[in-house]
């Protein structure tokens, strides 16, 4: 339209560029919805057979890097491994502690637990259990209480146990997130903020993610037509392809803000996920502020 001169038909006949400006928001407005909703619920099922292909043939060899593993399994209790095999599902040099009030009330140790998965719970070798009972005692110094204890000690050589903690949790962690659906994603990351997991940013930006990029095509959609409505000499190439190099622009940006939330960095992963759409905002409200009148 531009190359034709029809915008500066319409522009002559008295219609502002904001109207100008509607049909290609209705546009991105139905992209965007549509684009949330694959995003949130529609792509991560059909993902779960890519993944599940993945894992079985191309991903079948992956071992897990991570040492000294700390989990909170449930409310007060901790569960410590020093490495994790996952071809083998073994566990070494387990400890699972209780605390309450501040106070260890059981301690077990054990040099290694491997997964059953016909009864769905672990098999511990060389198990040892220290339980704590606590009795109050009154003090007359400064009016604090006193607390003494006994303790029992026990020996397995073997021991069955359930907790809540599995293979799964030890799974290549892309392979858990890219099929989750928005509600159990967002589940999961509370389960692992509960447990201590080491990798709460890399799940809270895939999260994140999937709002701010389809929120990104009412950005990209302004300075597009804020750009193509003035004819200029190139003609359309030169609008195709300033088209894709902000588009490549903007993905590059949000990979290395990205980065910066999962790399340890004091940054918020809700922040780093969207400040490309923020800064390209800036660009859109200036581009669209000095577009063809």
């Amino acid at each position: 339209m531009a190359y034709k001169t029809e915008f500066v038909a319409i522009l002559s006949s008295g219609t502002s560029f904001k109207r100008i400006l509607r049909p290609y928001m209705i546009g991105a407005t139905i992209i965007t919805v549509m684009s949330l909703i694959l995003n949130h619920f529609v792509i991560p099922k059909s993902n779960k057979i890519r993944i599940g292909f993945e894992d079985k043939y191309l991903n079948s060899g992956y071992v897990t890097d991570e040492r000294n593993i700390h989990r909170q399994i449930a409310p007060g209790t901790y569960l410590y491994l020093s490495d994790y095999n996952n071809g083998l599902n073994i566990a070494n040099h387990v400890t699972i502690e209780k605390i309450a009030r501040n106070k260890q009330t059981y301690m077990l140790k054990a040099e290694s637990m491997q997964w059953d998965s016909l009864s769905k719970s672990w098999n511990l070798m060389d198990v040892f259990e220290r339980t704590l009972i606590y009795t109050k005692l009154d003090s007359t110094k400064k009016g604090k209480p006193k607390f003494i204890f006994k303790e029992t000690h026990k020996f397995y050589p073997t021991k069955n146990m359930k907790i809540d903690f599995s293979p799964k949790d030890m799974m290549r962690f892309l392979s858990k997130i890219e099929v989750m659906p928005y509600f159990e994603l967002k589940e999961f990351i509370a389960k692992e903020k509960l447990k201590g997991s080491s990798r709460i940013e890399f799940f809270e930006v895939e999260m994140y993610k999937r709002t701010a990029f389809p929120f990104a095509t009412f950005i990209l959609t302004i300075i597009g037509v804020s750009i193509s409505t003035r004819k200029i000499r190139g003609g359309v190439g030169l609008h195709i392809a300033l088209g894709l190099v902000l588009s490549c622009v903007y993905i590059l940006f949000m990979h290395i803000s990205t980065t910066f939330a999962t790399s340890g960095l004091s940054i918020q992963p809700l922040l780093a996920v969207w400040i490309p759409n923020i800064v390209f905002s800036f660009i859109a409200l200036f581009l669209y502020k000095n577009a063809q009148q």
